[in-house]
């Protein structure tokens, strides 16, 4: 029973992860750690250590997201596409492409390359490298089309019309979008449908309606807040120019209440007790929080708070 519930909770960790639920997930995935190395199933330990790298990095969790994948290389487990996109959500491109290439290079099989391939279109196209990320969505596109898998074809969708897009081709990558963005909705896979509806925002934007991108991109950042996605608020918000563009901050009413508790050294649990709201909830504002003044930590968050005559 230790050896099955471990795999099952892998396993409830993917589905609850790709519907939105991270908290519970990344609860999940560590007790599956727990449940696989009892039963000494390193491997699926190894695949639960690599579910929670991959949702720490979505929060913006980097350090916890690294030591995670290193778990996960620890116990056997390639820890790509997840440490590439890590790299390139660092800022260190030529690390992500090498490491997505690598992977690459010694992953012969198609349903292995298909887990791999929609990073390298991802990491390609923020790298500049228009050959490589045209390879990539090519061969996604082959591989999808040669399987029955709506998940597969809805990456793939996305995947061609960020290439379109990256191409000055924004009106057939606008369909393609549309048609990723509805794919993702039918899974109920609310991050991958905020990512497509930010592209789609910007094809919009290129082909002249603002107005129409502005709902896109509203639509898109609510959907990265209320999932606490800190990293893609924060590169919603620059690409909007938000950031910075009237106050320092950028805060609401409630994220500079929260900010003020955190400042006073208190801790979500405590904050969620006199604000009479949940601590998930709690954890969500401390990321957009993170996410807006561009900072890592509570203390740094702070610092910039009295800094800046925030408090």
């Amino acid at each position: 029973m230790v050896a099955f519930t471990g795999r099952c909770l892998v396993h409830r960790s993917e589905i609850l992860g790709l519907r939105g639920a991270w908290m519970e997930a990344l609860e999940e995935a560590r007790r599956a750690v727990e449940r696989c190395l009892e039963a000494q199933n390193r491997r699926a330990a190894g695949q639960a250590a690599y579910l929670q790298g991959d949702l720490h990095r979505l929060r913006g969790s980097f350090a916890a997201a690294e030591q995670a994948y290193r778990e996960a290389s620890l116990h056997g487990r390639e820890p790509q596409p997840g440490l590439a996109l890590l790299r390139m959500a660092q800022g260190n491109t030529h690390a992500a492409s090498a490491a997505i290439q690598r992977a690459l290079g010694e992953t012969p099989d198609r349903p292995g390359r298909a887990a791999l391939l929609p990073a390298a279109v991802e990491i390609a196209l923020a790298a500049g490298d228009m050959e490589a990320a045209r390879s990539a969505c090519l061969e996604l596109e082959q591989i999808a089309a040669g399987y029955q898998a709506g998940m597969l074809d809805a990456a793939a969708l996305y995947a061609k019309g960020a290439m379109g897009l990256a191409q000055g081709d924004p009106e057939p990558a606008l369909v393609l979008l549309r048609r990723a963005s509805q794919s993702w909705q039918e899974l109920d896979a609310p991050y991958e449908v905020a990512r497509a509806r930010r592209q789609v925002a910007q094809a919009c934007l290129a082909l002249g309606d603002d107005e129409a991108a502005t709902m896109e991109r509203d639509a898109a950042r609510d959907a990265f807040a209320t999932l606490g996605a800190a990293p893609d608020i924060a590169s919603i918000d620059a690409q909007a120019g938000r950031a910075g563009s009237h106050e320092p901050h950028g805060l609401t009413a409630r994220e500079l209440e929260v900010l003020r508790l955190v400042a006073a050294g208190q801790t979500n649990k405590s904050i969620a007790a006199e604000l009479v709201l949940s601590e998930r909830t709690i954890e969500r504002h401390v990321s957009n929080i993170f996410a807006k003044l561009r900072v890592s930590s509570r203390a740094a968050a702070t610092a910039f708070a009295y800094e800046h005559k925030i408090l």
